[in-house]
């Protein structure tokens, strides 16, 4: 989406006309006409006009979603937003026994959630054999993603003990479950390798001393 485009669809977010947004930038509705039909580019003042209008950073109205947050940009409390939000999202949806919301595709299982701009998405196949991802939308344009793929390996699973572990997420790995988490004769074990842009991990769940469920993800910033 160029800068005309993401102009053009913030304005009607916003719920404005090209008349009201002219009115409230004291230009007339031909400019706007002109930013949205991308025969003309608003100065930087402008820019920042639109940024505090709409809400957005100048580098979302110039780059678009990926550039949401980067690090070593100056940005790192947006990521912290993002991560923050991600953790409460999972939290909130699976991990919680959420209610599931209209299949978005054949016999998936999707939960959702959304926070202002900001909204999340899990959608998964099968039970004791299971694939799914999630993803993370900023403005409901993709922005990060994780795919995931496990099993049940033994009776003594425990579908609670899952979701209790998935439940204690930490913001510094906002992927699964903690490191670590025990309960009564339940262990819950995760590992990852790499960051919030781009890793992979796998999660094990023993009774005792027996392996009873794994999974594998892996996923990153998408662009």
């Amino acid at each position: 989406m160029e800068l005309a485009q993401r102009i053009q669809h913030l304005r009607k977010e916003a719920g404005l006309t090209q008349e009201e947004l002219g009115e409230r930038l004291e230009i007339s509705r031909q400019s706007i006409t002109k930013w949205e039909n991308g025969s003309s580019l608003p100065e930087i003042d402008r820019l920042i006009d639109l940024s505090l209008i709409f809400g957005v950073s100048v580098d979302y109205l110039l780059k678009g979603p990926n550039e949401y947050v980067k690090s070593g940009t100056g940005e790192k409390n947006e990521r912290s937003e993002l991560i923050s939000f991600l953790c409460e999202a999972k939290r909130n949806t699976y991990a919680a026994h959420g209610n599931e919301v209209e299949s978005s595709r054949p016999g998936s299982h999707d939960l959702y959630y959304r926070q202002g701009q900001l909204s999340y998405l899990d959608s998964y196949f099968g039970g004791n054999r299971f694939a799914g991802g999630e993803v993370l939308f900023v403005r409901d344009a993709p922005f990060w993603s994780m795919n995931y793929a496990g099993r049940v390996l033994g009776e003594n699973f425990s579908g609670d003990f899952l979701k209790e572990s998935l439940l204690a997420v930490p913001p510094e790995l906002p992927f699964r479950g903690p490191p670590l988490h025990r309960k009564d004769s339940f262990s819950y074990h995760c590992k990852v390798n790499g960051d919030f842009d781009w890793f992979e991990g796998e999660e094990e769940i023993f009774f005792q001393t027996a392996k009873v469920y794994e999974c594998r993800f892996h996923g990153g910033v998408v662009e």
